[in-house]
């Protein structure tokens, strides 16, 4: 087995607990038998345990009453284990949340497989879940390491991948160039910063080409950032279909006297230089008239 099962076994009677517990160990499992059962759900953290057999017919508590108070806090898999056989004992059982229903006397592999097919059906169900990770408009695949975009799915290098959920866990925010470059090799041994470019340059193509082409931002002398404007394609155009290519916004717009206009131009081009790709500054810059400069 791969996994370390820890399973609680609720069952009353000493000898088939310890039978139990035994046979179920040889078999790789971990189990916990508790001698009381009146206060077990007030005294039990069942987030250490992936499965819990219970018997009904306990002293002191009834054992459907308990399945009902463990399903209320936890949703860890229940297999009913009783000599109670009646097709009204199994329905209650399932309706109070028991995942199965087993009647004694049992064969230990028939149980055994029974236990099996619980915990795959349960636990299959939940890494499914944690395989997934959504992330704006697109979706990481772990297992598979690929991107799922409008139904489009790339593959990503183990480089590649960790870099994107890297980005992911601090979604909107700047992750320093450091901090990836320790993710990815966590060695003492040297490693040139230009590998970390290289990395990023085709992780962004990969993602371009399925069209998620302004997801990583760079923002230079700190690191990157996986941006709120996930899926967003420049199309190059505003919203009435006018070419804006060459356009600043307005706020970098500089009216200013005398002489000082060519400063302000100045820097919004060396700005746009540093923050923007070259197709955003193809056009040059004009200077209008009364000192007013824009780009």
């Amino acid at each position: 087995m791969t996994v370390d099962y820890r399973l609680l076994i609720v069952e009353d009677d000493p000898r088939i607990r310890m039978e139990l517990s035994v046979f179920l160990e040889s078999n790789g499992f971990t189990c916990t038998v508790p001698q009381r059962f009146d206060r077990l759900v007030e005294e039990t953290d069942f987030s250490l345990f992936h499965l819990v057999l219970l018997d009904i017919n306990l002293p002191g508590v009834d054992g459907f009453f308990l399945c009902r108070r463990i399903r209320a806090v936890s949703d860890v898999p229940v297999i009913v284990v009783t000599s109670r056989d009646t097709e009204l004992d199994e329905l209650m059982a399932m309706n109070l949340g028991a995942d199965d229903f087993v009647t004694k006397p049992y064969h230990p592999q028939i149980l055994l497989a029974r236990i099996a097919s619980v915990l795959k059906r349960a636990y299959r169900e939940k890494t499914a879940d944690r395989d997934r990770v959504h992330c704006g408009s697109f979706d990481i695949l772990l297992s598979r390491s690929t991107i799922l975009y409008k139904g489009t799915e790339t593959e990503l290098t183990k480089n590649e991948l960790r870099i994107l959920c890297a980005l992911q866990e601090h979604f909107g925010e700047i992750v320093p160039r450091d901090e990836l470059m320790t993710q990815l090799w966590n060695s003492d041994l040297f490693v040139d910063d230009n590998t970390l470019t290289v990395n990023v340059n085709r992780l962004r193509s990969k993602l371009a080409e399925i069209g998620l082409s302004d997801v990583i931002e760079t923002r230079r002398g700190l690191g990157y950032l996986l941006s709120d404007s996930c899926g967003k394609v420049s199309s190059g155009k505003d919203n009435a279909g006018k070419d804006i290519a060459g356009t600043a916004p307005a706020d970098l717009h500089f009216i200013a006297d005398g002489g000082s206009g060519f400063s302000a131009a100045f820097h919004v081009c060396i700005w746009q230089f540093f923050a923007c790709s070259s197709d955003f500054i193809r056009d040059p810059v004009f200077f209008g008239g009364s000192g007013s400069a824009s780009v």
